[in-house]
């Protein structure tokens, strides 16, 4: 947590965020205020969480059309928590990953769904023709918060970070005036969730590596590379 909340660190997270831009929170302050509110209120907020009390907002439900129909909900953070997930976020990634992890294709930085592509090509041109999609339908509305907190207890020993974690994890949602619990899921919007997508979905690439298989994951969306069409049957 101290890693979380230095300076160096809390710079760099200030930058992104506000590079960033994006829709406010359900305290309709805009990503334009963040900084003066931080120089108001850091203090408190940084005393907050090194002590473990620190409380995040609910996220603000909007839900956006998905190209294969039907719609994808997103929880927009306030942009104190987005601020505060960035920091985290800078942090948490790299000490998540190991040597073999960095081998593949995730959402992570500098990696893009271009990047995803040119992979993809390079599996195809290698004669890698049949494809087996795997669709995870509605990931990230279903991920088991307790699962996902085992895992990452794996990785990371201070208990403020897992227990900050969990918190977002459980931090409600507003529709319609009404703020309504969260029992399971991570919605899309913040900068925490593509990060613990890939802690929950490592077992998936560690069971297709260890079958021997080419493939590229990009988030939840995952894409088998095979030379025949006999070897996807089944």
């Amino acid at each position: 947590m101290e890693k979380i909340v230095s300076r160096s660190n809390l710079v760099a997270a200030l930058a992104r965020v506000v590079s960033n831009k994006g829709a406010p929170g359900i305290d309709a302050m805009p990503v334009t205020a963040l900084r003066g509110y931080l120089i108001e209120n850091w203090p408190r907020i940084k005393e907050e969480l090194l002590a473990g009390r620190y409380l995040p907002q609910p996220v603000r439900r909007v839900e956006i059309p998905k190209e294969s129909g039907g719609t994808r909900m997103l929880g927009i953070p306030t942009v104190l928590d987005r601020f505060i997930q960035q920091a985290l976020h800078q942090v948490f990634e790299p000490s998540v990953r190991s040597e073999v992890l960095r081998k593949l294709l995730r959402v992570s930085p500098g990696r893009s769904a271009h990047q995803a592509v040119k992979a993809a090509r390079r599996h195809v041109a290698d004669g890698r023709r049949w494809v087996v999609d795997i669709d995870l339908a509605n990931f990230f509305d279903r991920v088991n918060h307790d699962i996902l907190v085992s895992r990452l207890a794996r990785r990371v020993e201070d208990r403020r970070v897992i227990q900050l974690i969990y918190r977002y994890l459980q931090a409600g949602v507003l529709e319609g005036g009404v703020v309504s619990p969260r029992v399971e899921g991570t919605p899309q919007g913040g900068p925490l969730s593509p990060l613990l997508s890939n802690i929950l979905l490592d077992e998936l690439d560690k069971e297709l590596e260890r079958r021997g298989h080419t493939f590229v994951r990009y988030a939840d969306d995952c894409n088998i590379y095979l030379a025949t069409r006999t070897s996807g049957s089944g």
